[in-house]
């Protein structure tokens, strides 16, 4: 494995400086293309399912219990194998995580009925629940390794950015693809798996930056490690985090399905364009508040999702309902959960122990995947009920409203009622949502 070197200057007074190794900063960008290409997978189906439905005659229901599947698959291999890597190593982990996603691209691919639908769903479910919290806390040690005179806002943010841009390019690609090419069932996913084995070869030939504990200790589920100071930090991370995923479960599950039969609009490639709408303005906004404190974050996206999900809900109850509104309410979403999670993840990562950065942000993916799948299977269960897409939407609006507003009242009203007459935090240093202090908080 390769190490940093010290250059000595001319001149031996002055000081050494570390210069980093090239294999970790190629494989920085190699690790968060392979995380790019599974997140993707995950959600290639989303513009497809009117075809799916059309080629396999299953109720709409079918949709929120495919979604669901997924959903169990990533929540399943979060509890009982995100945190691995801290023990066993991040490429070692990454490497067959990569490999289960190929196996659920080639299902896609080979399996064409309902049943090869949900088991290939299931499986990209798996491999995401150990790429998310592997390839990020990866990352972040092939950036201190590549270039450790530099600050870690690169990996946080470029992992953060990587997971939700993923899903925006896997439905955008899909619904494209799906639209203009013959075989829009097969296109897609032969794209994807390519890029998969592409990812996979260039993880394997990746550094490793965590070596194997010896002898390995006896496996054990996930469990939470933190320090007993930052816990109540933790849990509003997580907290804040699955409201925000909540939100884009709406249009990551049910995008397609509001935009043909309440919308009229049957175009492929809308109904991959309006989820890629969502998913981008998350890492649009991730970029753009690169600077902001996590309060700032909160704050913003809270109101973003709020306001999002207000236009959304305004658009499809509309006459005509307004596709424009709809787009924007998606967009606004979008934009808002990408702040929050960015705040979420950056808060987990400076506050978790060194030996234990994947099992913590673990707790955080395990949020956002119970957060993007059950509202989602609820709307299902009223959609099968019967009640109307437009009824639906509305409930679920007013449901992730009051958990916005939930969250809100406990991630910012405790930074006032804390508020003491201390010293004000020197420069850089950045204030959470309970009014306490970081260096690391606004993503450095």
């Amino acid at each position: 494995m390769t190490t940093p070197r010290l250059d000595q200057q001319a001149r031996g007074s002055e000081p050494v400086r570390l210069v980093g190794s090239r294999r970790h900063r190629r494989g920085f960008w190699t690790v968060a293309f392979a995380f790019l290409a599974v997140m993707a997978l995950g959600t290639v189906p989303s513009p497809l399912y009117g075809l799916y439905r059309a080629r396999d005659h299953f109720s709409l229901f079918m949709i929120t219990v495919a979604f669901a599947v997924y959903a169990v698959g990533v929540i399943g291999a979060l509890l009982l194998g995100g945190h691995l890597s801290d023990l066993y190593g991040r490429r070692r982990l990454l490497l067959p995580a990569v490999g289960v996603s190929i196996v659920s691209a080639i299902v896609f691919l080979a399996w064409k009925s309902l049943p090869g639908l949900l088991v290939a769903r299931l499986l990209n479910g798996i491999s995401i629940g150990i790429v998310a919290s592997t390839a990020t806390a990866y990352l972040a040690e092939l950036h201190a390794r590549g270039r450790p005179q530099a600050t870690a806002r690169k990996a946080q943010l470029t992992a953060a950015a990587v997971n939700i841009g993923g899903l925006a390019v896997g439905a955008l690609v899909a619904g494209v693809l799906a639209q203009w090419v013959a075989h829009p069932l097969t296109v897609p996913y032969l794209v994807f798996l390519a890029a998969l084995v592409l990812g996979a070869i260039g993880v394997a030939l990746t550094p490793e930056t965590r070596e194997a504990a010896k002898p390995p200790p006896p496996y054990r589920p996930q469990r939470l490690t933190l320090p007993q100071g930052e816990r109540s930090r933790y849990f509003a991370a997580a907290l804040s985090t699955f409201v925000a995923f909540a939100g884009l479960g709406l249009f990551a599950g049910l995008a397609g399905l509001f935009l043909a039969v309440t919308l009229h609009h049957a175009s492929l490639a809308l109904a991959g364009g309006v989820v890629c709408v969502m998913f981008g303005a998350g890492v649009g906004a991730q970029f753009l508040t690169v600077t902001w404190s996590v309060t700032r974050d909160l704050e913003f996206g809270m109101a973003s999702m709020v306001i999002g999900i207000a236009l959304a809900v305004l658009a499809v109850w509309l006459r005509p309902p307004s596709l424009a509104l709809f787009i924007a309410g998606g967009a606004l979403i979008g934009a808002g959960s990408g702040a929050i999670f960015k705040g979420a993840v950056g808060t987990v990562m400076s506050i978790s122990p060194p030996d234990r950065t994947a099992e913590s942000l673990t707790g955080v993916f395990f949020a956002a995947y119970v957060g993007i799948s059950l509202p989602v299977v609820g709307a299902g269960i009223l959609l099968a009920r019967h009640v109307t897409p437009k009824v639906t939407i509305l409930v679920f609006g007013i449901a992730v409203s009051v958990g916005i507003a939930a969250s809100g009242v406990k991630l910012l009203a405790r930074r006032t009622a804390r508020a003491s007459p201390a010293p004000t935090p020197a420069a850089g240093v950045a204030e959470d949502g309970a009014g306490n202090s970081s260096r690391d908080l606004t993503l450095k």
